[in-house]
């Protein structure tokens, strides 16, 4: 690190638990965020100002005016601008040592595996439940963290799946892929503005935690946020022996 990113992080390097070397580890590391919507707003923020050396940010949605109640990593002149377009002008205005890669189309399986390949923790800020199928499988192949959010209504959750532990759980095993699942969307269910900054925040902590390997992770527990009443709750998680994913290994 030079003097300028020194001084940038020192409120960082204060903490024994990061010092020096925990922070290095940061500016040497590369995050995949997969979508730039409510959550992946403040996580990328947060991992940019943090000094999380590369950003991978997948959308390819654009800015609509209904996005800027939650989606914070926009303004008013984004409107009409691809999202991941949109937040790599943010994010370089915060940090411009942070490298920002995007990804503005619709990604096929394939183009996604090699991102995750390439990432050293990936982040699901989707809305779909493909995506989260889809990202499930890519992390287990390549033995990727996967830090994983989501929120609608006054309802949040986050959890990792770190796959480099045989012990750890997927996304599968807590949400079988039976057909069952049906996507519930902001457009129609609508969402608690500081709602999405909770879950993405609690997400960026998880996945900095992941790459200075501090810490306790959330591998194994599901938080689950209700912020109407400001209650958070945990659930252990189990490896599901049938997971048509993870089972076996």
């Amino acid at each position: 690190m030079n003097d300028n990113q020194l001084l940038r992080y020192s409120r960082h390097i204060l903490l024994p638990q990061i010092a020096y070397e925990g922070q290095e580890a940061l500016t040497q590391s590369h995050a995949l965020i997969v979508g730039a919507g409510g959550l992946g707003s403040p996580s990328a923020l947060y991992m940019a100002a943090g000094g999380v050396g590369a950003l991978t940010i997948c959308d390819f949605d654009v800015v609509d005016l209904t996005n800027l109640q939650r989606q914070i990593i926009h303004t008013t002149q984004s409107v009409g601008i691809n999202k991941a377009v949109s937040a790599k002008q943010t994010l370089q205005a915060i940090n411009p040592d942070v490298v920002v890669n995007i990804v503005e189309e619709k990604s096929t399986e394939a183009a996604m595996s090699k991102l995750v390949k390439e990432a050293d923790v990936v982040l699901d800020c989707s809305d779909n439940f493909a995506t989260r199928y889809a990202l499930n499988r890519l992390c287990f192949e390549h033995q990727k963290p996967l830090v994983s959010g989501a929120a609608i209504g006054f309802e949040g959750q986050v959890t990792v799946y770190d796959f480099r532990h045989p012990e750890s759980p997927c996304y599968h095993c807590l949400f079988p892929d039976d057909g069952s699942e049906t996507d519930m969307r902001c457009s129609e269910n609508g969402v608690f503005s500081p709602l999405v900054g909770m879950i993405g925040t609690t997400q960026a902590a998880e996945a900095m935690k992941l790459l200075m390997n501090i810490g306790t992770s959330l591998q194994g527990r599901l938080m689950l946020l209700d912020a109407l009443n400001i209650e958070w709750r945990t659930i252990k998680l189990s490896k599901d022996p049938a997971c048509k994913v993870c089972a076996g290994r």
